[in-house]
């Protein structure tokens, strides 16, 4: 049993944790057979009966299906609930819900899908000829030119899946022309049509999937949701894309200030052999770890990057570090980084979720402790989920305190919304 000593002390127990649990996974694009990997956030079949984990997961879609029934969605309720993993039948409607894109009463969902679906239709109909136009010719090839290479190739390069990507991208960055179309944003299309179209679809592994079996009604609605959705997404992190990408150098740097003081023997020995964060990080914040990790593991961290305040923004650095933390013995072992995209982070599902787990635990400490000394209850809202404990099997003191301990104040989120005194002013928006 881990105890909480010191805090160099708790981070070589988790360590030792981690190292047990550790299990080599190859990247694979398609989403998880129910045999294999359960995208609910629930253990991995070796620690449990398949009759228990079975009954574990029908246990928890019926908590979920139970919150979706009433008239008006606990959206406070169903963030808790969500955290831990969303069940694949009920994960479409659950991201509607969980990134604004769908009101909390039932009643007016169907009017909302049919406005918000007519609008999209409607930039369409406004902006999508003139892709060919010299002003925006360039956009629209380089989208054309990027989908291809993205993964999982098997759906993508179907004709109809390119098209609709190509529409989504496009009309995105004609309506944000602060930005406009960067290298990166196309990563963050594929998780929601995923999601979205496995509501049409029987097979259980997508990359097989035939979308031209798809009603054209049913792939128009997956194409309005996406682009809404992601939208939504982007909103919150537009900085990520603008000329010179300030949120992704910023974001970078925190990451590299957070990580000096979890555990300063890997920051150190980076510095030695000359890596810098900006080398790999950059395409951890640009893409969201789309690269890095299998797409079931992406959903699944959406699932609590959307059952977090600023999940996207701020508590995926929080995620960067744990994945450090966690492959903390191959990179000190490690000698030769000419080749970053071998840095190892391409861990599985049960990496995902201590990786969580330990994010989890450090932000909504550094979050509590900061209000608590500044005398901010009556003017912050508490934390959303701060309540809730992830239904994960880790050893609490270690989580909270070896990454917790890096940040008591909260400078890095001072810092990450301009405060250049790293103060804890400013640290938490009034919500």
């Amino acid at each position: 049993m881990c105890m909480a000593p010191s805090t160099p002390h708790l981070i070589h127990c988790y360590m030792a944790r981690s190292a047990s649990d550790a299990v080599p996974l190859q990247r694979s694009q398609s989403l998880p057979h129910s045999a294999t990997v359960a995208l609910g956030g629930v253990p991995e079949p070796s620690t449990l009966s398949s009759s228990a984990l079975s009954e574990r997961e029908a246990s928890r879609l019926d908590k979920f299906k139970q919150l979706l029934a009433g008239p008006n969605t606990d959206l406070e309720e169903l963030r808790k609930l969500s955290w831990s993993g969303i069940p694949k039948p009920v994960r479409a409607i659950t991201w509607k819900l969980l990134s604004g894109y769908l009101p909390a009463n039932v009643d007016r969902r169907p009017a909302t899908l049919q406005r918000k679906q007519k609008e999209y239709f409607a930039f369409i109909d406004h902006y999508y000829d003139s892709r060919t136009d010299e002003v925006h010719q360039d956009t629209y090839r380089q989208i054309h030119i990027d989908i291809p290479r993205m993964s999982p190739e098997a759906l993508i390069l179907q004709p109809k899946v390119t098209e609709i990507f190509e529409r989504i991208l496009f009309i995105w960055a004609i309506r944000h022309p602060a930005s406009g179309y960067v290298q990166g944003i196309n990563d963050l299309v594929t998780p929601f049509f995923v999601v979205f179209i496995c509501e049409y679809i029987d097979e259980e592994d997508v990359d097989t999937a035939d979308v031209s079996c798809v009603p054209a009604d049913a792939l128009r609605n997956v194409e309005a949701d996406t682009y809404w959705c992601m939208s939504r997404l982007l909103d919150g992190i537009q900085d990520n894309y603008t000329f010179a990408q300030p949120g992704i150098q910023m974001k970078v740097k925190i990451l590299e200030e957070l990580v000096s003081r979890i555990d300063g023997q890997v920051h150190r020995h980076l510095d030695q052999h000359e890596v810098r964060y900006l080398q790999f990080a950059f395409r951890w914040m640009n893409n969201l770890l789309m690269r890095e990790v299998p797409l079931r593991c992406t959903i699944r961290l959406w699932d609590t990057y959307q059952s977090e305040p600023e999940g996207f923004a701020h508590f995926h650095l929080y995620v960067c570090a744990a994945f450090l933390v966690r492959w903390r013995k191959e990179i000190l072992e490690e000698r030769d980084f000419q080749d970053l995209s071998t840095l190892p982070t391409r861990d599985g599902q049960r990496g995902i979720s201590l990786a969580l787990a330990v994010s989890k635990t450090a932000f909504n400490s550094q979050r509590a402790f900061s209000l608590k000394l500044h005398g901010c209850h009556s003017r912050v809202q508490r934390p959303r989920t701060s309540a809730h404990v992830p239904d994960v099997s880790l050893c609490k003191d270690t989580t909270t305190t070896a990454l917790w301990s890096t940040d008591p104040r909260g400078l890095l989120g001072a810092r990450a919304r301009g405060d250049p005194r790293g103060s804890t002013a400013g640290t938490f928006r009034d919500r």
